[in-house]
């Protein structure tokens, strides 16, 4: 990894939007790293063409949230997101990075089921998703310029993927379970000496400019008020566990991981240990709670195991039990 390539993933992963246009040469140098099956379109290339001035707007959306779209910003009719966080605080370098939950590549994906909604649903659903879990704030309308935006960027940066196509490197990884349960006291000491430096002992990040808030984190919090709430992809110990695997402490590149398996398992559960933001009427989703997965961290379940279970494993036997229920002649699944 050249000197350039992390100084753009340093910047990308949270700007301010005074920062948010000086970066963008920096995506051109990313798509001259990354390997010749992960083509990055180049944002440099864009004309001032209406259409390429929206994808710009999106991908400022991504990097520069809370200066656009956050709790704090001037009009309040586009305060969308309920906390500070920037969408690229998890969909690193803009979404472009390999499993770090990368934006490329999803636009061809959707329409597509939904075990969560139990019904088929559009790219601006799954946007709307994490403005609700993620952002812990509220539905974005369909025909906001914001949404617009934000979907003109995602279709970007599938320019150059064919409709079918599932490309590599998408999601947080997949990295091998623990046969026993994740531990977050041990995963506290990992957290202490690989995690705390940046995102601080209290785990509450560093803001990017106190005492202004609308500026979003120089490094998130990684829970507490201002943190994704419970119903978020990264509530979830195997998406948090492999995300960190893949791409922490800063710096780490999926193909050296720093931090070996079973510590990645447990600092995120020390991580997921803590309080968050609790989303109201998480009880509906997955309408057949037999596709529910099996480290949602909430209930209801279609099985009789405990929330600790289902929320640091082992997953083992949940999923026995799941699979055997689904053999049933007249599964009790559907509520």
């Amino acid at each position: 990894m050249t000197s350039r390539f992390v100084t753009c993933a340093r910047l990308m992963s949270g700007i301010g939007l005074a920062a948010a246009w000086a970066l963008l040469a920096c995506t051109g140098a990313f798509a001259q790293q990354q390997p010749s099956d992960w083509i990055v379109p180049d944002v440099t290339t864009l004309s001032d063409s209406p259409a390429d001035r929206l994808i710009r707007k999106g991908r400022e959306l991504v990097v520069a949230t809370p200066s656009l779209i956050g709790p704090n910003v001037g009009d309040a009719s586009t305060r969308y997101a309920g906390n500070n966080l920037s969408c690229s605080n998890c969909h690193l370098s803009a979404g472009t990075r390999k499993f770090g939950l990368p934006l490329f590549g999803l636009a061809h994906l959707f329409p597509q089921y939904s075990a969560r909604k139990g019904g088929e649903i559009t790219i601006e659903d799954r946007v709307n998703s994490c403005m609700t879990r993620s952002l812990n704030g509220r539905e974005m309308p369909d025909s906001a310029p914001e949404m617009r935006a934000l979907v003109a960027y995602i279709d970007f940066l599938s320019t150059n993927v064919a409709k079918g196509e599932t490309l590599p490197g998408l999601g947080a990884g997949s990295m091998p379970e623990l046969a026993r349960a994740a531990d977050p006291a041990r995963g506290s000491t990992i957290f202490r000496d690989a995690c705390a430096a940046c995102h601080g002992n209290d785990g509450l990040g560093v803001r990017r400019s106190l005492p202004t808030t609308d500026l979003g984190y120089l490094v998130p919090p990684l829970w507490g008020a201002d943190s994704f709430n419970n119903g978020a992809g990264m509530a979830r110990l195997s998406v948090a566990a492999n995300f960190v695997h893949f791409n922490m402490p800063h710096g780490t590149d999926y193909a050296s991981p720093r931090l070996s398996v079973e510590d990645a398992w447990d600092v995120a559960a020390f991580m997921l240990s803590h309080k968050r933001p609790v989303k109201p009427g998480l009880e509906r989703d997955f309408p057949d709670l037999l596709l529910k997965p099996v480290d949602a961290p909430y209930g209801p379940y279609a099985d009789g195991f405990s929330v600790d279970q289902h929320r640091y494993g082992p997953f083992g036997p949940i999923r026995q039990a799941i699979d055997k229920m689904k053999q049933s002649p007249s599964p009790a699944a559907p509520r």
